[in-house]
């Protein structure tokens, strides 16, 4: 990976256009719903180069997304500091110590109760989370399983009870690729997740947010609740 953060104007632009027009489609999908609630639009960069943030950060972006610890890692350490980072990829149970670190972090991908303690143990500084659901029921991917509710109560509880340094932001799934491609107004899975955030919220008196939606599947995850939409690809190109 390249370590210049040197870009040209012509990048800057192509960037900035890509993101100010999904940011006027956000827009527009809320007026024509009447949604009022605030959406983010994550910028997420994974095996992009550092330069595309510096490009867009210089524009007044500081909210960037990372998918890889160790290129959270590098990254964090060639761009200004004041970023603030979210951490969207799978967690093994051996990496929150890594994520020490890194300032202004927020790890929308805690699934187990074994990487909200090691995570916990590892910051100094509050830090907001999202505890992933797998709510395809993929066995390739990372989240905890909508059958095992148990678990996610043990977890919930530990976190509010007994973490110092984590606060419990919201809810965070990856919807199947099938469900994206024929989903128009619903999409099963971010409903399953809706449903699961009414619940909690309910259930434990607190306010969990939702993020969900990528370049996909964005348009249904603003009709389905979704606080937070994590767009790569429309904003910086096809990855290598």
């Amino acid at each position: 990976m390249s370590s210049s953060l040197e870009y040209t104007k012509e990048r800057q632009l192509e960037l900035w256009g890509n993101y100010n027009k999904i940011l006027s489609q956000i827009n527009s999908i809320s007026e024509e719903n009447n949604i009022s609630r605030s959406i983010k639009l994550l910028p997420v960069t994974k095996f992009k180069p550092a330069s595309d943030i510096k490009a867009l950060y210089d524009l007044g972006l500081r909210e960037f997304g990372e998918n890889y610890v160790q290129e959270l890692l590098i990254k964090s350490e060639l761009l200004p500091k004041d970023i603030k980072w979210h951490f969207i990829g799978g967690l093994q149970s051996n990496k929150p110590k890594d994520l020490k670190i890194i300032k202004n972090l927020t790890v929308e991908t805690i699934d187990s109760l074994k990487k909200a303690k090691k995570l916990n143990e590892s910051r100094i500084e509050l830090t907001d989370i999202y505890l992933q659901i797998n709510v395809s029921n993929e066995d390739q991917k990372y989240g905890i399983s909508l059958n095992n509710l148990n678990e996610l109560d043990e977890i919930i509880e530990f976190i509010i009870k007994s973490c110092q340094f984590l606060n419990l932001k919201g809810l965070m799934c990856i919807g199947s690729i099938s469900q994206s491609q024929i989903s128009n107004d619903i999409n099963p899975d971010f409903e399953k997740l809706q449903n699961l955030q009414s619940i909690l919220n309910s259930k434990y008196q607190i306010n969990l947010q939702l993020s969900m939606g990528m370049s996909s599947d964005f348009k249904q995850a603003i009709k389905q609740g979704t606080s937070l939409i994590r767009i790569g690809t429309d904003i910086f190109g096809s990855r290598p």
